[in-house]
């Protein structure tokens, strides 16, 4: 059976901005919802000292609660080489703070999409860098799980990869077991593909998954595929409680089921407080019974 684990997505200003709420706080919501993890981001740490990081894993294993995953973002599509070495040098730094929590998975990324950065260099920036990176990860037990991601919420510009093409091309080029797949359906729906098919695409590399659900608030989906991909987040996607949205998630489960599939499962919701967050736990725990059970 599969594990559940929570990202705050409702909190992530509070943890990472204003420093309104303390990591030990969410911690605390957290450990009410019934799931089984954390997924953590660098933003939400006070301090990154030994003894910091060490408080942290203890708080949240006294709460019942593992820290399986570390959701990064490496910056590598630009075409400084001194710049995408000082991402290599990030990367590292957070695959030690995934070890030092007892994680076993680090999320990697492409970059940026940038206006002067190419498919090709792009491509070839960012298999470089991971390739750089996958030695270092697995001297200390950890797996790089790359992301079908839309945008990480503090970049400027969307992700380099975010479209299957692009995405497959650089995941095909990358044969390690210390490298895979966190598939998130809800970022297929952003970019205006469809989850089903990124995940027919990549399903055997799929090594983590974020849960969360998109619903549309104005337009069509075929608006999706004709946006220009700029700047920002898609104005008439908004998150929703899972299970209500464009997502099916019996087809996803019954997918990963097929491929074997047992390992994490991170929600990315909340966005509109602790009550859906509480529902979306209580509809994937169900289909996770049902498909996986």
């Amino acid at each position: 059976m599969p594990k559940l684990s929570v990202f705050p997505k409702c909190y992530m200003d509070d943890l990472c901005v204003t420093r309104a709420m303390t990591l030990f706080d969410w911690i605390d919501l957290a450990a009410t919802l019934g799931v089984d993890g954390l997924e953590m981001y660098p933003g939400f740490f006070a301090s990154f000292e030994p003894d910091y990081v060490a408080k942290v894993k203890r708080y949240a294993e006294a709460k019942g609660l593992e820290i399986p995953m570390m959701c990064c973002s490496p910056d590598f599509t630009q075409h400084d080489a001194a710049e995408r070495a000082k991402e290599i040098e990030k990367e590292k730094f957070w695959i030690d703070l995934t070890a030092q929590l007892g994680g076993r998975f680090c999320r990697v990324l492409s970059g940026q999409q940038r206006d002067d950065v190419s498919r090709a260099d792009g491509v070839r920036y960012t298999i470089e860098c991971i390739k750089e990176v996958i030695p270092y990860a697995a001297q200390r037990n950890i797996v790089l799980n790359m992301e079908n991601h839309y945008k990480d919420g503090y970049w400027k510009y969307p992700e380099f990869a975010q479209r299957l093409d692009v995405f497959l091309e650089v995941v095909n080029q990358i044969d390690s077991p210390w490298f895979g797949v966190n598939f998130d359906p809800s970022n297929a729906i952003i970019c205006g593909e469809d989850p089903l098919e990124v995940l027919a695409a990549v399903k055997h590399r799929v090594i983590t998954m974020h849960a969360s659900d998109r619903y549309l608030i104005s337009g069509t989906i075929e608006d999706l595929k004709n946006q220009d991909g700029s700047m920002g987040y898609a104005k008439n996607l908004k998150h929703g409680v899972i299970g209500k949205g464009l997502n099916d998630y019996d087809a996803i489960f019954s997918t990963l089921r097929k491929e074997g599939f047992d390992s994490w499962i991170s929600i990315e919701d909340g966005e509109n407080g602790m009550e859906e967050l509480r529902e979306s736990v209580r509809f994937l725990r169900a289909k996770m019974a049902e498909h996986f059970g």
